[in-house]
């Protein structure tokens, strides 16, 4: 357990996002979280003692997000990029407003976050990046083709950004869990039942919001300084199909 790092974690509000910022502080790291919905925030902070918050659209502003955290902290150690939007559509049904509000929010919002925190972490001689992926942009999936391109993005970043950084102490891995057992499974996949999904899976199970707290708690500490530039399929045995 590695006390007092600063923590700053995206898409806080549910599901990955909210199991993740609640196990981090319940490991005494000082949380910093993000996400648009204000209130689901304030219900955070009611049940786990983080740092702050704050509610922000990471498609239209990045730096007032860094900056709330880093007032807030003093400096960020460990950023978590987990903010993330799932479209099921077919390629010639995907609107241009579609294509650009992905893009802005699974790629470029974590590329700018990233950019932010980089200095801090260099002069510091220490940092985590930890971006979560998807199965879904490892191993494709139909109708996703969207989702699955901006998820995919995660494995060329992390690599390239994890060589540029590794003389400072600073990490760069991706998280790809596959289906997860959150409310996210039943909105974006209505048309296939539970039991239908998970025969789809080696292990017959959705992944837990638990299991990814625990592997970002673990790429977070210090017994995790040699793994960097990695993309971890967190799926059940999806990938392996």
């Amino acid at each position: 357990m590695m006390n007092n790092k600063n923590v700053l974690i995206t898409g806080a509000s549910q599901g990955i996002g909210y199991a993740i910022a609640k196990h981090f502080a319940s490991k005494k790291f000082n949380v910093f979280a993000s996400a648009r919905n204000y209130t689901a925030l304030q219900n955070l902070a009611q049940q786990s003692l983080i740092a702050g918050f704050f509610a922000c659209d990471l498609t239209q502003d990045c730096s007032s997000l860094f900056y709330h955290a880093k007032n807030i902290l003093g400096n960020i150690d460990i950023l978590i990029n987990n903010a993330g939007s799932y479209l099921c559509a077919e390629i010639e049904k995907t609107s241009d407003n579609d294509i650009d509000y992905l893009i802005k929010l699974n790629i470029i919002a974590p590329y700018k976050l990233s950019k932010l925190v980089i200095p801090d972490m260099k002069k510091n001689n220490f940092g985590r990046i930890i971006n979560i992926g998807s199965i879904s942009g490892v191993v494709g999936e139909a109708y996703a083709s969207l989702y699955s391109l901006t998820k995919s993005s995660f494995i060329g970043f992390s690599k390239a950004l994890a060589l540029e950084v590794a003389q400072f102490g600073i990490t760069v891995n991706t998280i790809h869990p596959g289906w997860v057992d959150t409310s996210l499974i039943h909105c974006t996949n209505s048309t296939f039942q539970n039991d239908e999904l998970i025969d789809t899976i080696p292990q017959k199970r959705f992944i837990q919001p638990s299991e990814i707290a625990s592997l970002a708690e673990y790429l977070a500490s210090p017994m995790a300084k040699g793994l960097t530039g990695q993309s971890i399929n967190l799926c059940a045995g999806i990938s392996m199909g």
